[in-house]
């Protein structure tokens, strides 16, 4: 099924979803560094190795578990502007909110989830750590396929930006793979940031930031920019599945949808052989109805994501998925453009980190003269839905796709660490994932290169609505797939490794004091050991 077996180590060991990125942060784990020095060091080199997915202009969230067994949580995610409410973007004859350009952007949140994670642990400065991303950039790194995709799906949009074509669009044509793409601009914006991370949303950077913004018509006042600076350690939240501890990232993530669908799928799914129709039939019901309780009444300044989770509430739908076949329902997930990381050290730290621009290249907008690309979060995750709770307000954070989890036993001892990127997939697969390791026993090589199936459209603002499908990886066998179209799904055949996602796992096997990992076989990613 997986062409590499998983990575075994007895010390420590990273995975992410580039070999740059993966030997940056061994060597600093090698070199005496954490795990969290580790995480923060892939981080900053990610933005150069899968610059469609990431950057400084985005979001990020973590979970961290201490050698003592606690856990805690970063989350950096920004407000839209303070003039954006639902009226504003009515006035523009606009019934959703862009995708590229000033109106899509929210305050990037990464710097400010960096600053804290690094507070939180570190041993090393940022201007340590970040120093291989800086001679990256200065010198290049080698054009990749996926960056060259990349480039090519948002061609004519990166062709507006003077500072996005000077780097991806080398003399007006697309870049070849394995071209140097040199980014001076960014280079000197990483050595800023590693000096000063509260710079960015109180210094010259933020001015420039907020005047590109207002003059491309967004009405940022400045205040919302610099209230992005906020991001403080948080409690996980918890839920329990197969007699382990799923911690989660909270709000604005969608991390209670993970611990809803383990919820609604525990004592059911484990005890069907794996991926058999009715164990996905009820993995893909599970995920729906998240789905559906997320857009009905779920936003960041409620607490209708702590109504679905108490007890009345999972027996009650439980007790609707006992009872009805799948559902013609019309939320699912939508496609995104998010990286991740995955880092275990020789003490037990374990730290799983994700980060994104939202959908690739983000809002398709830079900074002027900083080689920073914006996030298009808002236009992503904000509603134009008058009342609704996830409404574009201001200083109401959009809803996001963002989460990562750890999982221990019940004494807080490490079990697996992991994420996945992918759009509202991430809550699907990461539940999948999650099975495949506790009801099934795979290793991280198995349940990374997994078939993966996908309830469709999504509840992502540019989606909504859309007919539904259950999208199945070829691989699942034809009979399954035929079984759950009698069972009522739509099903929609995509490619033997189609389904996107790029999931990162480390394992600990504590009787034997080994640590197994492995990188999704659909991007170019690798785990190594120390």
């Amino acid at each position: 099924m997986n062409p590499r077996p998983s990575t075994l180590s007895a010390d420590g060991m990273v995975s992410s979803s580039h070999p740059a990125a993966s030997t940056v942060g061994a060597r600093v784990l090698a070199d005496g560094g954490n795990a969290i020095d580790a995480t923060l060091a892939m981080a900053a080199m990610t933005w150069l190795t899968l610059p469609g997915q990431c950057g400084i202009g985005g979001d990020a969230f973590a979970v961290v578990r201490e050698p003592d067994g606690s856990v805690w949580t970063v989350g950096g995610s920004g407000f839209g502007p303070d003039g954006g409410d639902v009226d504003f973007y009515a006035e523009r004859g606009l019934r959703s909110i862009p995708l590229d350009g000033a109106l899509a952007v929210a305050v990037p949140g990464a710097p400010a989830a960096l600053g804290a994670l690094h507070a939180g642990g570190a041993t090393r400065s940022l201007t340590d750590l970040w120093a291989p991303a800086v001679r990256a950039a200065e010198k290049g790194l080698p054009c990749s396929a996926k960056t060259r995709d990349d480039v090519r799906e948002a061609q004519t949009a990166i062709a507006a930006d003077p500072g996005l074509r000077a780097v991806y669009l080398p003399g007006g044509r697309l870049p070849q793979v394995g071209e140097l793409l040199p980014q001076h601009d960014l280079a000197r914006s990483i050595r800023e940031l590693a000096r000063d991370v509260h710079g960015f949303y109180t210094g010259s950077f933020a001015r420039r930031a907020v005047e590109a913004l207002r003059a491309g018509g967004a009405p940022f006042g400045g205040d919302e920019w610099s209230a992005g600076a906020d991001a403080r350690p948080e409690s996980a939240i918890t839920g329990h599945y197969a007699g382990a501890v799923v911690h989660q990232t909270p709000l604005p993530t969608p991390g209670w949808m993970v611990l809803q669908q383990a919820a609604l799928n525990d004592g059911v799914v484990g005890f069907s052989p794996w991926l058999t129709a009715p164990a996905v039939d009820r993995m893909a019901r599970a995920a729906r109805l998240a789905f559906e309780d997320r857009f009905a009444s779920c936003g960041t300044g409620n607490d209708g994501w702590k109504a679905v989770l108490e007890p009345a509430a999972i027996g009650a739908a439980r007790d609707r998925l006992d009872g009805r076949r799948a559902s013609a329902g019309a939320f699912g997930v939508s496609a995104g453009d998010t990286t991740s990381t995955v880092a275990v050290d020789s003490d037990g730290r374990a730290v799983s980190f994700i980060h994104s621009l939202a959908f690739t290249f983000g809002a398709k907008m830079t900074v002027p003269g900083t080689g920073v690309v914006l996030n298009n979060r808002y236009g992503r995750g904000a509603y134009l839905i008058p009342g609704h709770p996830n409404a574009a307000a201001p200083r109401r954070k959009p809803l996001h796709t963002l989460n990562a989890w750890v999982i221990t036993d019940t004494a807080g001892n490490l079990l697996h660490v992991g994420n996945t990127p992918g759009g509202d997939g991430q809550v699907q697969w990461n539940m999948q994932l999650i099975s495949h390791l506790l009801d099934h026993g795979l290793d991280p090589a198995e349940a990374a290169a997994a078939p993966r199936f996908t309830v469709f459209p999504g509840s992502d603002a540019d989606v909504v609505g859309r007919p539904a499908e259950l999208r199945c990886e070829s691989r699942i066998p034809e009979e399954v797939r035929t079984e759950l179209g009698r069972l009522g799904h739509d099903v929609a055949l995509q490619g033997p490794w189609a389904a996107g996602g790029s999931a990162q796992i480390i394992s600990l096997d504590a009787a034997r004091g080994l640590l197994s990992g492995a990188a999704d076989p659909r991007q170019e990613g690798i785990a190594l050991g120390v």
